[in-house]
């Protein structure tokens, strides 16, 4: 019973307690409702407008020589003189010699001729004098046929009338047959002389041709170069016996240097795009190029060094695999203000990045490619509220996107990105 009267009076206080709480927040007043205000998030603003754009290709190619030269020799000999700068990676003036092969062979060769050519000619004046004299004694035998066959004739008179022996008729006859022989002969031996002539002319012509042959080969015994240049191997030692057809040193030019740009298929035909060739593709393998598209040249291991060149022609193959356009860039004076290792001059094989500009292209509506987000962006619309617009991008250059459709001038574009962007999303503009 003790037990029972202590639970009752722990519990009695503690449903007072609660009974009286509960009164109490029943009667109280209710809070003060405040509005909530939504805050726009800030973004950065810029409205969209036509600009002048100029289309850039990019691409990268290798550094050759635009005027490479190989001596290869036309005659065998021995090389009895060698320059001393003939090394690879020394430089040779224009007109320089830089080898010289035993010419005595040739020499001698020329002497021979020489002296066949004159003999011929001597043997081709003395048929001359020949022909001279056999028409004379030709002349003479023809004059004295003709006294001869009068004399017959009044021999046979004679012996007609009985005044002159028989025997004289014949030995007249006999005389008059003895001197058309001698014409005769004297003839055939003229019209043997044309053949003789040509057979000498044919000859002194072989001579002379064997005497121009034997100059030039030794002509060819002296090896100069044809520009300046700077030796990139020189196999030909001093005192070697050399063949016709062996390389003896190869050199590359100092005037110009070309460079075989890879530039992307779609970036090139969009540079097309801008400029003024008849004809299409055609037109562009046959128009200066290099008159409208600004060329600049950058080394990938000396950045900041530029070199100005120009387009001379496309070679006509596309690279399949990396689907880019081969255009070849001549660059002149590849060595001018080269002073290393701050500015290298363009050596063969330099790799080297290639800029290409057009015209420029004027009303185009040119955006931040950041501001492209899975084809829409983002825009400002009424009542600052954030709208979702799909465009379609014409290209991209460099960093930024050229819209084709889906954008108009004066509208907002936000050039931030915004997570979640969610349609409706309060926005507050400020200024980029």
């Amino acid at each position: 019973m003790r037990r029972i009267l202590a639970v009752v009076m722990f519990v009695l206080p503690v449903v007072a307690g609660i009974l009286v709480t509960r009164q109490l927040v029943a009667q109280a007043p209710a809070p003060a409702r405040v509005e909530a205000v939504q805050a726009g998030l800030a973004v950065r603003v810029a409205p969209v407008a036509p600009v002048p754009l100029v289309p850039e290709a990019r691409g990268w190619g290798n550094v050759r020589a635009a005027d490479s030269w190989s001596a290869v020799s036309e005659v065998r000999g021995r090389v009895i003189w060698r320059h001393p700068d003939l090394e690879p990676g020394r430089g040779i003036g224009r007109d320089e010699e830089i080898l010289r092969i035993d010419p005595a062979d040739y020499q001698l060769a020329i002497a021979q001729a020489e002296a066949d050519l004159a003999a011929l000619r001597a043997e081709e004046a003395q048929l001359g004098a020949e022909e001279e004299n056999t028409r004379r004694v030709l002349a003479l035998e023809e004059a004295r046929l003709a006294l001869v066959e009068s004399d017959a004739a009044r021999t046979r008179e004679l012996v007609a009338q009985g005044t002159a022996a028989p025997a004289r008729g014949d030995e007249a006859e006999r005389a008059v047959l003895a001197a058309r022989r001698t014409v005769v002969e004297l003839q055939n031996a003229l019209a043997l002389l044309p053949p003789r002539h040509e057979r000498i002319t044919a000859q002194i012509a072989r001579t002379g041709a064997a005497l121009e042959r034997a100059r030039r080969d030794l002509q060819h015994t002296s090896i100069t170069v044809p520009f300046d240049m700077r030796i990139t191997s020189a196999p030909a030692e001093l005192h070697q016996v050399v063949a016709v057809g062996q390389t003896l040193a190869s050199g590359e030019g100092f005037s110009r240097a070309e460079v075989v740009a890879q530039i992307p298929v779609e970036a090139f035909q969009r540079m097309l795009s801008g400029l003024d060739l008849p004809g299409g593709i055609l037109g562009a393998m046959q128009s200066d190029l290099g008159a409208q598209i600004a060329v600049s040249i950058e080394p990938v291991n000396n950045p900041g060094q530029i070199w100005q060149g120009h387009i001379t022609r496309i070679e006509p193959a596309l690279d399949a695999r990396a689907r880019t356009v081969q255009a070849v860039i001549e660059v002149a004076d590849p060595y001018a203000g080269a002073h290393p290792p701050e500015r290298i001059p363009l050596v063969t094989n330099l790799q080297v990045e290639v800029r290409l500009t057009g015209p420029a292209m004027d009303d185009v509506l040119a955006i931040p490619a950041s501001a492209v987000h899975n084809g829409r962006v983002y825009l400002v619309g009424d009542g600052d509220r954030l709208v979702l617009r799909p465009v379609t991008v014409a290209f991209r250059q460099g960093d930024l996107a050229v819209v084709g459709d889906g954008l108009e001038p004066g509208d907002r574009l936000v050039l931030d990105d915004i997570a979640p962007a969610v349609p409706g999303l309060l926005l507050l503009p400020v200024a980029p």
